[in-house]
């Protein structure tokens, strides 16, 4: 009997992802994305594929090694917009069902992206960047020989850098503009020096809907306000005033309701997102979810999905019931409301659901869904029933020469008896009697969740012969405004407690468990924490920690979002640098004994690298056991969406380091 081995780093280029869903008007075809890593080119590349819910034989309808999103079907169903990198930049491409070449409908000099149709299916609504010279005619300009002319950069804002955009044009905006597609004429909507987030047209065809930050002084406004534009007379109104974050923007099918998500920033990033609803016959705003106590939208967080696209509130067809994701308790799950108030969940299972789409006449959807073996498929469900078909095994093949770990859900008390909840994943080769070495994984964020999905990290670990212990301490959504909320302030306090109670309760509930041999690990806030967890305890024999914070009082200054996450996460700026040093890693250097991997990237923006070469200069110096890894070519994103190649390096990096101490 041959023994199937578990997930190793280089099997991402095996591994496939499936996303975006999107039904035909008629409710009988579906078309979405599909990914995949390419070994030759070092390079994601994605598909527009087609499946016909008769025969459900999936097909492929784009090839070549570019990068394709943004499915949308004309009204009629007849022809297929997308966005395509096949002529370098994104543009927009318009594909009629029937067969025969795309049509690239836009040629814009820093491309196009996010196509809306228009009801009457003859326009289409797309987001272009402009420059303040640019038109929007000029055409991406043939790439020149030679050195690229150096010049430098004149900033006169705090928001100049983004980690997913790197240093910014300060001198471009993100506007709105439509492409006539029987004549190729385009018309720009929006104009001036602010970013117009183009959301979705009316279904009578008199609005486009937006979101946009008017503000003057846009380093210290983190509002987003929704707008409507009247498409004939070109002038837009404001529907909310200046009291929130919104976003995410769809309409009931009489033009009559409006549906979004956001919240007004009572605790600034840890607020949960509510859903809420304009009555523009009534001029009314109310907020649908302001007494239920989650996420509206999704927190989960995960290593291996490419091009999910969070899905919006879907309405039925009788214009007074609709449908929406929420993040509760480990898993994303997918509710029903209505008009007269009533909320319940449609589906609701240890699951992550990470997209779908409405058959508004049918009460049926196509629905993107992830476990912790499955990465993702494809589903059909009868939100009615519950009965559930699945449309796609996207990894079935390549996992069935593979064994995977199946978590254990658990749950624990932590700091100050809150309950908190987790999950053990034992190794693969795991045999009654034996002990293993345990790693402790902490999520970033910190506002987000580990789940009921697939993280491919873990099962590379698992498959190590490491038992993987992966929990939801304070400061995580999905369990309640309060909680979210209790991190911020108080980094390293009932937070590092919590994750301490985590590692207590695996050692006296699992047996297998070898308490000599314990790891830890986490990137970002998790990284923060690994430092901290070092710094404060010897029970760990290895640590890794990925593009972590180790000094709050430089972080504050070098993050493209740190003053003001500094003053919101930990209650401090630079008048209180006391404080800003008590929670910062660094300060307990001396304290560190566990030998400590430290990973970075050198283009991190949100953690920048200074962060990690702090850390590791003062380890060093103190002549403590430490390597220091720098990925190039690379930001925040790594471990999600870096270079395949560095990706693979990185987890192996991780893999190892473990190997040799535990």
């Amino acid at each position: 009997m041959t023994v199937k081995q578990g997930i190793q780093p280089q099997d991402l280029y095996h591994l496939k992802s499936v996303s975006d869903p999107q039904l035909s008007p008629d409710g009988t075809e579906v078309i979405y994305i599909e990914t995949a890593m390419d070994e030759k080119s070092n390079d994601y590349i994605s598909h527009l594929y087609y499946l016909n819910l008769q025969d459900k034989q999936p097909q492929q309808w784009t090839f070549g090694e570019e990068k394709t999103s943004a499915p949308t079907w004309s009204p009629d169903g007849s022809k297929i917009a997308f966005v395509s990198t096949r002529t370098g930049k994104p543009q927009i491409f318009v594909l009629a069902k029937a067969g025969g070449e795309a049509k690239q409908v836009t040629h814009c000099k820093h491309g196009a992206t996010s196509p809306v149709w228009s009801p009457c299916g003859k326009k289409i609504a797309f987001s272009v960047k402009l420059g303040q010279e640019d038109s929007i005619y000029d055409q991406p300009e043939e790439p020149k020989t030679g050195d690229k002319e150096l010049k430098p950069l004149e900033v006169d804002y705090m928001k100049y850098k983004s980690d997913a955009a790197g240093l910014l044009d300060m001198e471009q905006f993100t506007h709105i503009a439509i492409v006539y597609l029987a004549t190729g004429e385009l018309e720009q909507l929006t104009a001036g020096c602010h970013h117009f987030y183009l959301g979705a047209w009316s279904p009578n065809g008199q609005y486009l809907a937006y979101t946009a930050d008017l503000a003057e002084d846009q380093d210290l406004s983190f509002t987003n306000d929704l707008y409507l534009l009247d498409v004939v007379t070109k002038q837009s109104c404001q529907l909310t005033a200046g009291i929130g974050m919104f976003y995410q923007i769809s309409w009931s099918s009489n033009s009559r309701f409006l549906t979004f998500l956001g919240s007004k920033r009572e605790f600034q990033n840890a607020t949960q997102a509510k859903l809420w609803l304009y009555d523009l016959a009534q001029q009314q705003l109310t907020c649908v979810t302001s007494d239920f106590d989650a996420h509206i939208g999704d927190c989960m967080i995960g290593d291996f999905l490419q091009g999910v696209v969070a899905p919006h509130v879907q309405w039925l067809a009788d214009n007074e019931s609709f449908y929406f994701q929420v993040t509760d308790q480990g898993s994303t799950a997918i509710y029903f409301g209505n008009l007269a108030g009533e909320l319940y969940p449609a589906i609701l299972d240890d699951q992550y659901v990470y997209g779908f789409s409405l058959d508004a006449k049918r009460d049926k959807a196509i629905v993107a869904i992830s476990t912790p073996t499955n990465p993702g498929d494809l589903f059909y469900i009868n939100l009615q029933t519950g009965e559930k078909e699945q449309l796609t095994a996207v990894n079935q093949e390549f996992l069935q020469t593979r064994a995977l770990a199946v978590p254990e859900a658990i749950e624990f008390k932590g700091a100050e008896g809150w309950r908190v909840h987790g999950w053990m994943m034992k190794p693969i080769d795991y045999q009654e009697g034996n002990k293993y070495p345990l790693i402790l994984e902490i999520h970033g964020g910190p506002h987000a969740m580990y789940g009921n999905s697939y993280f491919n990290e873990f099962q590379i670990l698992a498959a190590q012969g490491f038992a993987v212990l992966y929990t939801n301490p304070r400061g995580s959504h999905g369990y309640g405004q309060t909680f979210v909320d209790a991190v911020r302030g108080d980094y390293g306090g009932n937070d590092y407690r919590d994750l301490m109670a985590a590692v207590d309760y695996a050692l006296v509930h699992f047996d297998f468990i070898d308490q000599a041999r314990l790891g830890v690990t986490g990137g970002s806030y998790g990284g923060f924490m690994t430092n901290w967890i070092v710094g404060h305890t010897k029970r760990f024999k290895a640590a890794v920690t990925q593009r972590s914070i180790a000094n709050w009082i430089s972080f504050y200054g070098v993050s493209d979002i740190g003053y003001y996450f500094t003053d919101w996460q930990i209650f401090a700026g630079l008048e209180d640098i006391d404080k800003l040093w008590h929670h910062s890693p660094l300060k307990y250097v001396s304290a560190i004994e566990t030998p400590l991997l430290i990973l970075h990237a050198e283009n991190d923006y949100r953690c920048p690298i200074e962060q990690a070469e702090q850390l590791f200069i003062a380890l060093k110096q103190r002549k403590k056991e430490t390597k220091f890894i720098r990925f190039p070519a690379s930001n925040h994103e790594l471990s999600r969406s870096g270079k395949p190649s560095l990706r693979i390096q990185r987890l192996t990096y991780i893999r190892d380091w473990f190997m040799d101490y535990l």
